[in-house]
């Protein structure tokens, strides 16, 4: 099981730590592109117009700057670094020490600045998105489009794909042929708070869970357990399944 999750844009930050080594960050086979997006930046973040580039308030003056530290910085785990309403649902720190190994193999985060990120990896903060059309690089969603496609289904091997990203980020990586009868995608009905902070509680269901479901109704039935469940199927061959979570009452 290959679980993806979005970054968020809170993040965490260290004083003290080692900077950052590309060399020693998981799917090694992402460096060479990893590399030109943390130069890339880097750059545009230290010149005037980085507000407009990054899609980002002109107040938000230190998480730019974060931007152009990025190789000094001290770095932090996947797993300390993004906070917000899906991490504080998730909730690592307090996972069970059999549930923290699974979810340090089963977690993906899908990334704008290092395409996609286990738990363990350690970066610094940065402010990115996605949606971000970067000079030099182009637009970032195109620009790990193909790495991941070539990377990503080795990583998910016979399991499932459980697709918790946003939009944006899931047009980093479309699952193709036939791992698309693996992919779920978990749709939460209602608000984008609610939806995040559900997401970020299936997470952690599936990492509690020792169940390793091989088909989209073996989730649906995991799950069920713990939240109302709706499975629905693939619109066309090219389309995920889609999973109805609404979260306990």
């Amino acid at each position: 099981m290959l679980i993806l999750l979005p970054p968020s844009e809170s993040k965490t930050g260290r004083y003290r730590g080692r900077a950052l080594d590309l060399e020693r960050l998981s799917l090694p086979a992402l460096t060479e592109h990893r590399a030109a997006v943390v130069a890339a930046v880097a750059e545009v973040s230290s010149g005037p117009g980085a507000p407009a580039v990054l899609g980002v308030s002109p107040n938000l003056t230190d998480e730019i700057a974060r931007n152009t530290r990025l190789t000094s910085a001290p770095s932090v785990p996947v797993s300390d670094l993004y906070t917000g309403v899906l991490y504080d649902a998730l909730d690592l720190s307090t996972l069970e020490p059999a549930a923290r190994r699974r979810a340090k193999r089963r977690i993906l985060v899908v990334s704008a600045l290092f395409g996609a990120l286990r738990l363990t990896d350690r970066v610094p903060p940065y402010r990115l998105s996605m949606a971000v059309n970067l000079p030099g690089v182009g637009p970032l969603a195109g620009h790990w489009r193909g790495p991941l496609a070539e990377l990503l289904p080795g990583e998910v091997g016979r399991g499932l794909v459980v697709d918790c990203r946003s939009s944006t980020y899931a047009a980093a990586w479309v699952p193709q042929g036939d791992l698309t009868r693996r992919w779920v995608q978990i749709r939460v009905p209602g608000a984008t708070h609610m939806a995040k902070h559900t997401r970020g509680l299936v997470t952690r269901a599936l990492c509690d869970s020792a169940a390793d479901p091989r088909t989209p109704a073996g989730l649906a039935d995991v799950l069920a357990t713990t939240f109302t469940v709706a499975l629905h199927h693939a619109a066309s061959p090219s389309k995920p399944w889609v999973l109805d979570v609404h979260p306990p009452a």
